[in-house]
């Protein structure tokens, strides 16, 4: 009996310590850089090394340390709710990650859900084929946008080949490339999660409805929808949070007046260095994008605790 009540706190202090780990890389990895960029946000903008004041220094102790959060102030938050670029920004950048999750989402479910209806030898090739562009840089896929999307790229001279169109279409620097960008880039992300619900799928429900005489579009919608929502949810998710903040994707695709928030972000950090604003916009994108994941979890939840 001693031995095992020896034991106990062995075990106790492994498992303590596992779940640990994660925890300590999210303070590092996660938390120290948003706090970090949290302070600078409420800094002023100077000709300075670092840009901005006040800095900390450790050398005046803890006088040195209160005259620095004296410095602090939000001027650079109520300077963006003045300022009508940094909200049509957010505005600009939801609508076009709302649409291409949308599109991505009518383009990926069809090809999960034949992916999930396969035959089983089938479905490794398949599911590499859907993870293979993701063993070239990402870059270079959306270099190679531009070349099938400009006037006289691919794109065009196949149209005009088959006679199609008369003209070259004009497809770049607009958004519908940048739609066309972000639902090539992230459709992966969506069909992933979304082909591991649907696999999971019990077929014995499908069989019975169809037994019962129900047609199968209509036990499409009753059923096999309904259960692949888990998947939805997750893929969409994905999709969305990235492509808000996108900035690779707009700046080669889309033209001058394509405004996302992502690229008024790299102007006010790069051009016009001013990181206390730059900071100040991405704590707000931030706060955006956990605040929605934080209530759909908890929501989930209690969900959850209800059904148990």
């Amino acid at each position: 009996m001693s031995q095992k009540k020896s034991q106990a706190p062995k075990r106790s202090l492994g498992s303590k310590a596992l779940i640990a780990v994660p925890f300590l890389w999210l303070v590092i990895f996660f938390l120290a850089p948003f706090f970090i960029v949290f302070k600078i946000s409420l800094s002023e903008v100077a000709v300075a090394i670092p840009p901005y004041l006040p800095t900390f220094d450790l050398a005046q102790g803890w006088a040195g340390f209160i005259e620095a959060l004296s410095g602090f102030s939000f001027e650079n938050y109520i300077w963006l709710t003045e300022d009508d670029l940094y909200w049509k920004s957010y505005l600009s950048s939801a609508q076009i990650a709302l649409i291409s999750t949308l599109i991505t989402l009518v383009v990926g479910y069809p090809i999960a859900y034949g992916m999930a209806r396969s035959p089983k030898e089938w479905r490794p090739t398949l599911l590499m084929l859907v993870i293979l562009p993701f063993w070239t840089s990402f870059l270079i896929r959306v270099y190679a946008w531009i070349g099938i999307l400009k006037n006289e790229g691919l794109l065009n001279q196949l149209l005009l080949a088959l006679g199609v169109i008369n003209e070259p279409l004009v497809i770049m620097n607009t958004n519908l490339a940048v739609y066309i960008g972000i639902v090539y880039s992230y459709l992966p992300f969506l069909v992933l999660p979304l082909y591991a619900s649907l696999e999971k799928l019990d077929m014995s429900l499908l069989e019975a409805a169809e037994d019962l005489g129900c047609p199968p579009w209509k036990a499409f919608w009753k059923i096999t929808l309904p259960l692949s929502i888990p998947g939805v949810v997750a893929g969409c998710f994905l999709v969305f949070i990235p492509a808000v903040g996108e900035f690779v994707i707009p700046d080669l695709l889309g033209g001058s007046n394509t405004l996302m928030i992502g690229k008024t972000l790299w102007v006010e950090f790069f051009s016009n260095r001013d990181w206390p604003v730059s900071s100040a916009v991405a704590v707000i994108l931030l706060l955006i994008l956990v605040v929605p994941i934080v209530l759909f979890q908890n929501h989930q939840q209690k969900l959850a605790e209800m059904q148990s």
